[in-house]
């Protein structure tokens, strides 16, 4: 039984949102306690996919698939954890905290082990769809563990705490995830994520999360919206994750699926436009405010997408393997913990818009430096630069989200249509620059090709001996001089082509700057339109009729 009573709520501890936690005042080190558990729990969440994302290369061999199939593995994840926060929000008002942490970690341990049994991609690939719907429910519960460490006056940092730590995935899984695979290949990873979620299990059970009202929540349309809603994104991150992967024009079932997931979303808002109680309140999410916000958060994800399309892309195009970007994602990872404290302690509700803008210029400065890449470039001249962008990545989102839980505090109604709104910028975000980075990068390729191709000339010195060179380098292997001079000019054009994808990337961060570096001058204006010009703001807009429900409460 809970040690926490509602006959002991103080009104300032009572839960902010329908299916949050009470927030009772908790001596020091329960608060350690909670934060441990907080920071535990995400990333716990975030891992598995992390893992999975940083090994695609490494899992072709094990599972005995293609590159392009790998592909599968990181978008089932996303495909149906971008939209399970339609019903798991409902899912805690209704039933309640307890159930809703104890349900989704043992359903999270579960899948984590069936994991340990796959041998095969297809098998994989349904695992990994079931890991993103649970993994949807951690990435929430570490944020309720992580609020409980902050008291009220100072709570929106436990936010960007929150948001900071669900950064630290991506480069733990680089740093340390060639040793598990040492291990036991596929198994060593998972191995690792099974003894984690089963340690983040024992700590939740032993430190329960104070409890919150609850009430019937749940209605028949709701299941229709997410029966629309749900494959529709999926087939919009299919499209995205292989529309570059196997090239737009190439497989008509890409623009097939794009087209599919345009009508099913729209229908799904059409569903909840009309109804009295909508999961979805889409005047709210048409709101000019709320969409500039959203733009923000999936801006921040293409900047970010540098990191996994750009640097380490480059890195393997010059021939490095995860082993050798150890230390340049060790850098990353201090960097953004040390991005996650400045935030943290400098974030204020009266000046959200100024660390978004030093971030974005951060971040702008950091793609810039990179642009400047050769084929000599190696991780420690990336140190620096991929540092800023890790630290500029920590700082920005923090601040951005605050912003917009204010409006939700305001109208409670509005609750789902945040989580999916802040689910769907994420994941379809970081998809998308994955897909914008990786499509410009294959175009400015077949650019700098050509225009390499077309200086090499038989008749230029330079290439005469580059060639007599490489025919040498293979003396030792064939003693035909004709069979040498056709090794000699295949090793020249693998030369080109390198030094063309090298340029190539160097556009990619180029771009990325110029993002960065726009979406800095936007918010540097906005802030100075708000300041001198702009009239105060009005109250944020009423929720939608019946969006807030009149709770029958019951103690979990």
């Amino acid at each position: 039984m809970s040690r926490f009573a509602p006959r002991d709520w103080h009104p300032d501890e009572r839960p902010m949102l329908p299916g949050s936690p009470s927030t009772p005042a908790h001596p020091p080190l329960v608060r350690v306690a909670y934060f441990l558990v907080g920071a535990l729990l995400t990333l716990t969440g975030g891992l598995g996919n992390a893992l999975v994302t940083a090994n695609l290369v490494n899992l072709q061999g094990t599972l005995g698939a293609y590159a392009t199939e790998t592909n599968w593995l990181p978008a089932a994840f996303v495909m149906t954890n971008a939209s399970m926060n339609l019903l798991l929000v409902k899912f805690r008002q209704q039933f309640g905290l307890r159930a809703f942490t104890e349900l989704f970690l043992v359903l999270y341990a579960l899948v984590t082990f069936a994991h340990l049994f796959v041998g095969e991609l297809g098998s994989a690939i349904a695992v990994r769809a079931a890991h993103g719907m649970v993994g949807a429910a951690l990435s929430t519960l570490g944020l309720y563990y992580t609020l409980q460490a902050f008291p009220k006056p100072v709570r929106f940092r436990g936010t960007v705490v929150s948001l900071g730590i669900a950064q630290l995935p991506l480069p733990l899984a680089y740093i340390f995830s060639s040793e598990l695979l040492q291990f036991g290949e596929w198994h060593g990873l998972y191995v690792f994520e099974l003894g984690l979620t089963l340690l983040a299990l024992a700590c939740v059970l032993a430190l329960p999360l104070p409890p919150g009202d609850h009430y019937k929540a749940f209605r028949p349309l709701d299941f229709v919206t997410f029966a629309l809603f749900a494959p529709g994104v999926a087939l919009l991150c299919a499209g995205l994750t292989f529309g570059r992967v196997l090239w737009w024009t190439d497989a008509p079932w890409v623009g097939l699926a794009l087209a599919g997931s345009l009508v099913l979303i729209l229908a799904a808002f059409f569903v909840e436009h009309t109804r009295r109680t909508p999961l979805l309140n889409i005047r709210w999410l048409t709101n000019g405010s709320i969409l500039r916000l959203a733009l923000g958060m999936l801006l921040v994800r293409v900047v970010l997408a540098e990191q996994g399309v750009g640097a380490v892309n480059f890195m393997r195009q010059v021939g490095l393997n995860n082993d050798q970007l150890a230390t340049l994602f060790t850098v990353v990872l201090l960097s953004t913990i040390a991005g996650i404290v400045v935030a943290a302690t400098t974030t204020s509700l009266q000046h959200l818009l100024a660390p978004q803008a030093i971030a974005l210029v951060i971040m702008a400065l950091g793609a810039f430096i990179d642009s400047h890449a050769t084929s000599q470039t190696r991780p420690e001249q990336m140190y620096i630069s991929q540092g800023m962008l890790g630290f500029g990545g920590a700082l920005f989102l923090g601040p951005l989200v605050v912003s917009l839980i204010g409006q939700v505090i305001a109208n409670p109604g509005n609750l789902i249509s945040f989580s999916v709104l802040f689910s769907l910028t994420q994941n379809l975000g970081g998809l998308i620059g994955t897909s914008l980075l990786g499509t410009f990068q294959v175009w400015r390729e077949k650019y700098h090709s050509n225009v390499l191709v077309e200086q090499l000339s038989a008749l230029d010195p330079d290439v005469i001996a580059r060639l007599q060179a490489g025919s040498a380098a293979f003396a030792r292997a064939t003693t035909d001089p004709a069979a040498r001079a056709r090794l000699g000019l295949s090793s020249l054009a693998a030369s080109a082509t390198r030094e063309a994808n090298v340029l190539a990337y160097d556009d990619v961060f180029l771009l990325i700057a110029l993002i960065a570096s726009l979406h800095a001058l936007w918010v540097f204006g906005r802030g100075a339109w708000l300041s001198y010009v702009a009239p105060p703001a009005p109250a944020a807009a009423p929720a939608a009729p019946g969006a807030k429900p009149e709770p029958e409460q019951v103690t979990d």
